[in-house]
């Protein structure tokens, strides 16, 4: 399956922003494009290197997104609320334009997904668990040291006017069987 998202295809719920999906692998498209920016170092490590993922044809990143939400009662409050996927209920990740929206969360680690001797550097081949961290829990209350929730993809579908599309979510549960079955590709990556 391949990482994709199609330019101005928004959700109907959460964020309303462009939606990301699994694609099958026999449906490899310019829309599972994407440029990879290494943001902290030259020489991608794992565990320590942060990356942006950036879709090719919209120029929008992949994040996560989180709503204010300010309401008045004895003065003013504000919660922050990250968007529900529109199936599972899970982290809802999209691509957004991020001068257009200050509450998101672009910055991706990732992980090596076997465990054993990687000598520390990400090699050709190499099959990853890409995480973000989320600073609100999902009342709304700030995380003082953050939640990590790992980018997935799974059998759950959903639709946007007559066309079907897999679900790609974020969540914390843990990494299992069902993520070797429903591993996704960034389908093609050029490094910055």
């Amino acid at each position: 399956k391949y990482l994709s998202s199609i330019n101005n295809l928004s959700y109907n719920t959460g964020s309303s922003s462009q939606l990301v999906f699994a694609a099958e692998n026999s449906k490899f498209s310019p829309n599972s494009l994407w440029r990879i920016k290494f943001n902290n170092n030259e020489l991608a490590t794992y565990g320590s290197t942060y990356i942006t993922l950036q879709h090719v044809r919209s120029n929008k990143f992949l994040v996560i997104n989180y709503g204010k939400l300010t309401y008045y009662y004895s003065g003013i409050n504000s919660e922050y609320c990250y968007h529900k996927s529109p199936s599972a209920n899970h982290t809802e990740v999209s691509c957004d334009n991020i001068t257009n929206h200050s509450y998101w969360v672009k910055d991706w680690e990732f992980n090596h997904a076997k465990i054993g001797n990687h000598q520390g550097f990400l090699k050709s081949n190499d099959i990853i668990n890409l995480r973000i961290k989320k600073f609100y829990d999902n009342n709304g209350a700030r995380c003082q040291d953050g939640q990590y929730e790992f980018l997935r993809s799974h059998d759950i579908q959903f639709t946007v006017g007559n066309d079907t599309f897999q679900e790609i979510v974020c969540h914390n549960e843990r990494l299992g069987g069902n993520d070797e079955v429903s591993k996704f590709k960034l389908g093609k990556l050029i490094l910055l």
